[in-house]
């Protein structure tokens, strides 16, 4: 019997998060060390430095700030302190954030100086993380989560085993009333139609194949290969060794009764529960940046080979069917579903081995890649800098 309950925390927007960060979001690269600063002085806060911020225009402005907003307004997030060089964008951040109803504070270094902001940005910090401590922890249902899945460091187990078992969880939750959704674009390429044949309705499939040709003419317009990057080197050595062999085992993530009901650009939110294809790239930790910037509270990452991928604010559930990798990085895998493959447990009970650390996640079991301090966050960049 599946647990249909978790123990998580309801924001004032209604959402549920089952992780309570306090977040420091440095708005630019140059704010990064003020941001650093008020972590070292409030233990316990999360500061996310990152490289971008500064002269960007157009889409790749707009990209900007949805992953930014979307980061600090996350249900995992319980309050969040914005740091930017200047007030205009970092005010822009905070309004977004507090749209949310949780605590949420803007300071600026023009005109001010590090010291001064990193004072009061501290002091700030100081009584968000108070506050959130005395947050507890309620009774919610599976139908409330929001779940991304995308795979890494494939090999032949994945497709066959790791992936599948990631479907059996995503059939499971869209019968429940769930939100889920998938991507890896480039990583469809081969089987992109059938992909296509899985959408809700004739409009959705237009939408997923209009995407889809724009990264492929993209792709086209510059003359390259990608032969050593889709197939990666650990993908043709784990015995994919074509990008169409690669999609076939991706696609098995969305399993065998879902439909994916509409398509999200990067970073944007489902606007409502079921099954939803967001336009990402394959890269791990840009994915799954871009996923927790649109709500999603857990990520499940079926791998092959083996992928260290973590997130700051969202719990990564890595997933194997390889028996050599859970031997070799048991430090990195969550759950071992080789099993399946040497037949001693159907698909169905694999789900449920990935069903069951799910849930133990969202009630509050820390995943590998907490444990040993991955935090990848690294946002997607669109054009160079004005």
């Amino acid at each position: 019997m599946r647990a249909e309950t978790f123990r998580g925390y309801r924001r004032p927007d209604g959402r549920v998060g089952v992780r309570n960060h306090v977040v420091i979001l440095p708005v630019d690269d140059i704010s990064n060390a003020a941001a650093e600063a008020v972590g070292r002085v409030i233990h316990g806060v999360l500061p996310l430095p990152h490289a971008y911020g500064r002269l960007q225009f157009g889409e790749d402005l707009e990209l900007f700030f949805r992953t930014m907003i979307g980061t600090g307004a996350n249900p995992n997030v319980a309050a969040c302190v914005v740091i930017g060089i200047e007030p205009n964008w970092t005010r822009r951040i905070a309004e977004g954030i507090a749209r949310t109803g949780k605590p949420v504070e803007a300071f600026w270094i023009e005109g001010h100086g590090d010291l001064r902001t990193i004072e009061r940005a501290s002091r700030a910090a100081q009584r968000f993380l108070q506050q959130a401590s005395e947050l507890v922890r309620e009774p919610c249902h599976v139908r409330e989560l929001y779940v991304s899945a995308k795979c890494g460091e494939s090999d032949t187990t994945t497709g066959l085993a790791s992936c599948p078992a990631v479907g059996e969880v995503f059939d499971h939750l869209d019968s429940l009333g769930a939100t889920m959704s998938f991507g890896e674009t480039s990583e469809l390429t081969g089987a992109e139609e059938i992909c296509a044949s899985r959408a809700a309705t004739p409009e959705v499939a237009q939408e997923f194949l209009r995407l889809f040709r724009a990264y492929n003419d993209f792709i086209l317009s510059h003359g390259v290969d990608l032969l050593g990057s889709q197939p990666t080197e650990g993908n043709i050595r784990g015995g994919l060794t074509t990008i169409e062999e690669k999609a076939l085992g991706n696609l098995q993530k969305i399993g065998r009764r879902c439909r994916f009901v509409g398509c999200l650009k990067p970073a944007e939110s489902p606007r409502g529960p079921g099954l939803w294809f967001m336009d990402t790239s394959s890269a791990a930790a840009e994915a799954v940046t871009l996923w927790a910037a649109s709500g999603a509270v857990v990520h499940l990452f079926p791998t092959g080979q083996g992928n260290t991928i973590g997130n700051p604010i969202v719990p990564v559930i890595k997933i194997t069917g390889n028996p050599v990798t859970a031997r070799n990085m048991s430090e990195h895998i969550d759950v071992d579903v080789s099993g399946l493959l040497q037949r001693e447990y159907t698909l169905e009970e694999a789900g449920d081995r990935v069903w069951e650390m799910m849930i133990r996640v969202c009630d509050g079991r820390l995943t590998c890649a907490e444990t040993l301090g991955h935090r990848e966050f690294v946002l997607t960049r669109l054009y160079p800098s004005a």
